[in-house]
């Protein structure tokens, strides 16, 4: 069977999961899941994902979410050169620990300042400004620590894919990041180098400046976590 991808068009952690399926060459359906209508908080999509959050993978009846899980499962199973997602333990550990920062730090502290206030009752305060400036400071030491061109090594990795859909959405809100000259000589690289997979981003950087002129109205929903904006 194909395998299934349920996406959200806009969505970091989708975005960096359709760049691995493209990366890979993979043939698959992409399920568009309607965030702003709430279609991953219905009862039908909890079957796929008890956590109610997208990404999720379907291959032949294999439930995955978690798109770094995803990430890793792709490549492991369909990786054609181990280049990916190498079994080297010293190269993987540097992978998996760049998919950490960016859960824990990066793409975290990025999401809290850029997408949060888009889409909930969030502001942009000058705390979440620091802790957007430490992950970037945090990033561009690890480039120049490993001296490489990209994320984990000399070519591209999963980690890139995770990092790259994160740093869009500061480019998207009109972020600068020449300040962290490593940060923005890779992301420049990225972009030159893969076309094909910085179109699949760059889609999804489009709509989030959009709706950064005009966020949407999610009035009608009742989220679980994030305070809900009222119009």
């Amino acid at each position: 069977m194909k395998l299934i991808l349920y996406s959200v068009s806009d969505g970091p952690p989708s975005l960096a999961v359709q760049q691995a399926l493209a990366y890979l060459d993979l043939d698959y359906d992409l399920v568009n899941v309607d965030f702003g209508a709430g279609d991953h908080m219905t009862a039908e999509f909890e079957k796929k994902n008890p956590q109610k959050e997208i990404p999720v993978l379907d291959d032949d009846g294999f439930l995955l979410g978690e798109s770094n899980a995803i990430l890793q499962y792709l490549a492991e199973k369909y990786g054609k050169d181990g280049t990916l997602y190498p079994s080297d333990p010293k190269s993987r550990a540097v992978i998996n620990h760049r998919l950490c920062f960016n859960l824990s730090t990066y793409y975290r502290y990025i999401s809290e300042y850029s997408m949060a206030p888009i889409f909930f009752d969030y502001q942009r305060t000058p705390l979440a400004l620091k802790k957007v400036k430490i992950a970037l400071d945090n990033y561009n030491t690890y480039l120049k620590r490993l001296g490489s061109k990209y994320a984990a090594g000399d070519n591209v990795t999963i980690a890139d894919f995770q990092l790259i859909t994160a740093t869009m959405c500061l480019e998207a809100i009109n972020f600068d990041i020449k300040s962290w000259p490593l940060v923005d000589k890779w992301y420049r690289t990225y972009k030159s180098e893969n076309p094909k997979l910085w179109k699949i981003v760059e889609g999804g950087m489009k709509e989030i400046a959009e709706f950064e002129k005009n966020p949407p109205d999610l009035s009608h929903m009742d989220h679980p976590i994030h305070p809900v904006r009222r119009k």
